[in-house]
């Protein structure tokens, strides 16, 4: 009989390691959930000290610089909660990887701030508070101070919760709540309020519409063919040119705007010859692209990856231009206020749109991906030609907004764009004589165009497309957005004003 080989380990150390493992572990998660934080803390930091270098030797610099920071914290959570519109379809339907997407929004994000971000910021700046009611600058700082806080930790809350509410609807009333603490009902421009309201209710259906209406172009002109890549090789070019088209006049007024006087005849001439020369010249980078895919639906992917990752950079550069105002706005109001008084006008330097852009940019890297899964998965299923439709509605939409000065919400007009087409898919799969003859060839049967179009309306009931959860969420989170910022601005301001004016 052989003798036992001595046992090497040892179990009291083995534990102890175990022991030290579970702690270095431990520290790594940590250390990871601080990350994030930690990062945007040093943002806030290093605004404090670019605008420093802008303000320095001015007249109420430290306020200034104070409020830099607060506006960087404001932008970080518009990126955070609003930009996940932007990439969220394109994600959902696995066109192009979270990474990829979040890089693409950031860099489109600060091009749009800084290029065409100024318009809707004026209206935030000088809009909402009626002028000549409030007359003292320390008054109309401290109000505008208090908007950005309440706005920006209103959104920070809905981000931890998952709930993409809207960032405008947000600063509005925030800045709605701090005029009615310093100076009453009066103090606030009811007619503005009133177009702005407006435009939250029509731009999620105008959204919804456009989606819709495009995806049904798409379904009866691509999908439901007999030969799915010609008609794709015909039609994914014109869509390509529409939006290129659609981009570069907006970019032509709102940009070229600010360097020299562009009419609006010019920017339709610049609008008609980019989009016809992008239409040219995609012809054959699509061609090359349908060669050898078999005519079925999965195929359609490949060819509206092109169209969808355009879609996605031109609604972030749109929203950038649009929603830096949320964030820039009353910057520029206490910028002004301090260094110029009240009489002067309103001016937005540069400097401030860079800190905007950059941090909504930041916002969407950091703390993004939890509402990119939410928009782009959790409340229909997303395809790249369903997502198409939604991000290019959804650009359309706030192009135009951004045109005329108004600041909608991008976060209504997305997710009311993913209702659409949602809800549209529904009505089509019942209603849709040309779907209903495409699945009966593909089952085998004879095509008889005199037998009656039969649905079975109890098995489509039970086949929603749209989570009804969701959309009753999403819109009881729109309606409590303005009313709660403007309670908690008024809180804030009516406590800033007793410690500071």
């Amino acid at each position: 009989m052989g003798q036992r080989r001595p046992r090497l380990a040892k179990p009291t150390l083995d534990k102890d390691l175990e022991k030290f493992s579970s702690v270095e572990e431990a520290a790594r998660q940590m250390s990871r959930g601080l990350a994030a934080p930690g990062t945007a803390l040093l943002f806030i930091i290093l605004v404090a000290i670019f605008a420093a270098a802008y303000v320095t030797g001015k007249p109420g610099a430290v306020v200034v610089i104070a409020a830099s920071g607060l506006a960087a914290y404001m932008a970080m959570n518009i990126g955070a909660n609003d930009v996940t519109n932007n990439i969220g379809a394109a994600v959902g339907a696995r066109a192009m990887t979270m990474t990829f997407g979040l890089g693409l929004a950031a860099v489109f994000e600060v091009a749009g701030a800084v290029i065409a971000g100024r318009g809707v910021a004026n209206t935030i700046a000088n809009g909402i508070m009626q002028g000549g009611m409030i007359t003292s600058p320390d008054v109309l700082i401290w109000a505008m101070m208090a908007a950005l806080l309440s706005a920006a930790v209103l959104i920070n809350v809905a981000t931890w919760l998952g709930a993409p509410i809207s960032t405008t609807h947000s600063i509005v009333g925030g800045v709605m709540g701090a005029g009615i603490a310093a100076a009453g009902l009066s103090a606030v421009n009811w007619g503005t309020i009133a177009g702005i309201t407006a435009s939250w209710v029509f731009s999620p259906l105008l959204g919804a519409v456009i989606a819709a209406a495009f995806l049904f172009f798409v379904k009866e002109t691509i999908i439901y063919r007999e030969d799915k890549i010609a008609a794709a090789k015909k039609w994914v070019p014109v869509l390509i040119g529409v939006m290129t088209g659609a981009f570069a006049g907006y970019l032509a007024l709102l940009g070229l705007g600010e360097l020299v006087d562009v009419s609006a005849p010019v920017a339709t001439l610049v609008a008609l010859l980019t989009g016809l020369a992008a239409w040219r010249l995609l012809i054959p980078v699509i061609a090359r692209q349908a060669e050898g895919l078999e005519n079925r639906n999965q195929s359609l992917r490949t060819l509206f990856r092109i169209p969808l990752i355009l879609s996605a950079a031109l609604l972030s550069f749109a929203h950038g231009a649009n929603d830096v105002s949320n964030a820039i706005g009353p910057l520029a109001a206490i910028v002004s206020a301090a260094q110029r008084g009240i009489s002067a006008g309103v001016h937005i330097p540069l400097w401030e749109l860079i800190i905007g852009g950059l941090g909504i940019s930041l916002g969407l890297l950091l703390y993004g991906p939890k509402l990119v899964r939410l928009v782009g998965a959790e409340i229909t299923k997303l395809n790249p030609m369903r997502a198409y439709c939604v991000s290019l509605s959804t650009a359309l939409t706030v192009i135009v907004a951004s045109w005329i000065g108004l600041p909608v919400s991008s976060t209504h007009i997305a997710i009311g764009a993913v209702f659409g087409v949602g809800f549209f898919r529904e009505w089509y799969t019942r209603h849709s004589r040309r779907r209903f003859e495409y699945m009966r060839v593909r089952a085998g049967k004879d095509l008889d165009t005199t037998e009656p179009f039969e649905r079975n309306d109890d098995e489509l009931k039970r086949r929603y497309l749209v989570r009804r959860s969701h959309f009753l969420s999403i819109i009881a989170a729109w309606t409590i957005t303005l009313p709660a910022a403007a309670t908690l601005a008024a809180l804030i301001a009516t406590a800033m004003f007793a410690l500071f004016v």
